[in-house]
């Protein structure tokens, strides 16, 4: 055999040179479809339909179905699409995906695309270094196109002719006469390249330069496609193993998705082979089980068939595989309900108006959640346990993070709003509304400045008097009131509200932190705890009637559109 280390290396190489291509267009085109990417998925309708065109959309722009899985499973960890909505958008994924095998088996293997390779990084190296961050992305999508060619070009010739080296085709041979023993390893090779390469284009593209080599026939290479369906689902549940439990749901019936469709495929293997030969035939006037060349195409086709067929066969059942998931990742009993999109996550209605009210609806149920934020506070406060406070402090950091995507949501859905026809009092109303989501984000971050401070009071194990303590606990007993009031007067309809309560309890919270700041000065002059608890303790009880004053400037704001 005539096939060294180095030419081992080169083939290695070759395929990095590949996967570095396919990376930089794949995140290039990210970068230049931007914020839409985002407001496509964010205006995801409950439509099952839609979600899957919205993930064959996606995918195929940005060349990754794992990138548009991982986006997938980040957006509904961050509460802008619920689980539902999820899974359409994976099963269209997988749908998209199959462009990129068109891509090489058109033209990575019928045009001498290296060629042109060169000239066309001379047009797009130039245009990464441009100011213009656009110009610049899209010169990274060439560059990026051309590598992910030049890397697919030197595979081509890197894989070792099986002419001059028989002994390869005498190791693979041993596998390939197997049966349906052999499907099954040659879906396991496929499923574990793709797992180890974490890019089920590149396998793809693996699979059909060995197949255009010889190496393997036409239904060992379908196997191999079958397993790289299943690879290509690790990289989102990797990246969903560190987020909540929605999102792990997400990942979990992408996973289940593409099992459930490459054991129905199984059944009827050979017959769906012989399906697509005798499409292949009509399509390029050859037979994929007789000339390799042949291959490139019917594999492109048996991906594109299966993954559509797939979607059609199980959308219907889409219910069912969420039902799959929330039985087997459970939300524990002392895990918080999902802080999510529950309104507006359905798009806009049919007019102006009526989006205002859901807007109003996601509103209230925004302010609800920082009450909840609220609660953590309190709860970290009287915290011994150290596992218990690490614990909550991690989920309050995790609900800080929501509350900014949220809060980014709802203002950019009013302000689509105002570019409607609508009123002047509606227009009034929709200024008021963006002032309140401004104001309920800032106190989600003085609920979180208060949980940080607690964090430091636990570290450092600052002991407060008895009746440092109480104060505490009154001031947050008081901005609980005005939280609980802040909720009615949003629940409610906006023209009933009243300011007399809401200003009373603020009132009460201003006189408060003013005497707590008297005394806490005489008792610095006095020495009655140290200088480091009462830095900790003037920061919860000012940070305290900071986060009223944000409470009652959401009253106010209400009482605008009142009038």
């Amino acid at each position: 055999m005539n096939y060294s280390i180095i030419d081992f290396l080169t083939l290695l190489g070759a395929l990095g040179l590949f996967l570095f291509g396919m990376k930089l267009m794949s995140e290039a085109l990210q970068k230049v479809a931007g914020s839409k990417l985002r407001n496509i998925l964010s205006a995801m309708t409950s439509n099952k339909f839609k979600g899957v065109l919205t993930g064959v959309l996606i995918t195929a722009i940005i060349q990754s179905s794992s990138a548009t899985t991982v986006m997938v499973v980040s957006f509904v960890n961050a509460g802008l699409l619920s689980l539902t909505q999820s899974v359409g958008v994976i099963m269209g994924a997988n749908v998209g995906t199959t462009v990129t095998a068109w891509l090489i088996s058109l033209i990575g293997f019928k045009v001498k695309i290296s060629a042109l390779a060169f000239p066309l990084i001379g047009i797009g190296f130039p245009l990464i270094f441009s100011k213009n961050k656009k110009l610049s992305s899209w010169g990274e999508v060439i560059f990026g196109f051309s590598i992910l060619f030049i890397g697919l070009d030197s595979l081509k010739s890197s894989v070792p002719d099986i002419q001059n080296s028989p002994e390869i085709f005498s190791f693979l041979a041993q596998y390939t006469q197997m049966g349906f023993g052999s499907t099954l390893i040659f879906l396991a090779i496929g499923t574990i390249l793709t797992i180890v390469i974490q890019s089920s284009s590149a396998t793809l593209a693996l699979t059909l330069v060995m197949c255009n080599n010889g190496w393997i026939p036409f239904e060992l290479a379908a196997a191999m496609v079958l397993g790289e369906n299943v690879g290509t689902t690790i990289t989102a549940n990797i990246a969903a193993f560190v987020a909540n439990a929605s999102a792990k749901r997400a990942a979990l019936a992408h996973l289940i998705f593409n099992i459930l469709g490459v054991i129905w495929i199984l059944l009827i293997f050979h017959s769906f082979l012989n399906m697509i030969d005798l499409i292949s035939i009509k399509v390029t006037g050859n037979s994929p089980f007789k000339i390799n060349s042949a291959i490139p195409i019917a594999l492109s086709l048996f991906h594109t068939i299966f993954n559509i067929t797939n979607v059609l066969l199980l959308i219907g059942f889409s219910p069912l595989i969420v039902k799959i998931v929330e039985k087997l990742i459970p939300i524990k009993e002392d895990e918080e309900e999902e802080f999510r999109l529950r309104y507006i996550s359905m798009g806009m209605l049919s007019t102006s108006e009526l989006s205002t009210i859901q807007a109003k609806n996601e509103i209230a149920s925004y302010a609800n959640h920082t009450q909840q934020m609220f609660g953590f506070v309190k709860t970290l406060f009287n915290e011994k346990n150290e596992k218990n406070f690490n614990k909550l402090y991690d989920h309050s950091i995790k609900y800080e993070d929501i509350s900014d995507n949220i809060e980014l949501e709802i203002a950019s859905y009013l302000t689509k709003i105002l570019e409607g026809d609508l009123s002047t009092s509606a227009s009034v109303r929709i200024s008021s509304m963006l002032k309140i989501v401004s104001d309920i984000e800032s106190i989600a971050d003085s609920c979180f400045n208060l949980t940080k401070a607690c964090k430091r009071k636990f570290e450092q194990k600052s002991l407060f008097q008895e009746d440092s303590a109480t104060n505490i606990l009154h001031m947050f007993e008081l901005i609980d009131i005005a939280i609980e009031t802040m909720i009615f007067n949003l629940e409610h309809d906006y023209h009933s509200v009243s300011l007399r309560k809401a200003n009373d309890i603020e009132n009460k919270i201003n006189d408060y932190r003013t005497q707590l700041r008297i005394e806490h000065l005489n008792n610095i002059k006095n020495k009655k705890y140290t200088y480091q608890s009462g830095v900790i303790y003037s920061d919860l009880f000012l940070e305290c009637e900071k986060l009223g004053d944000y409470v009652i400037n959401v009253s106010e704001a209400l009482n605008e559109i009142k009038e």
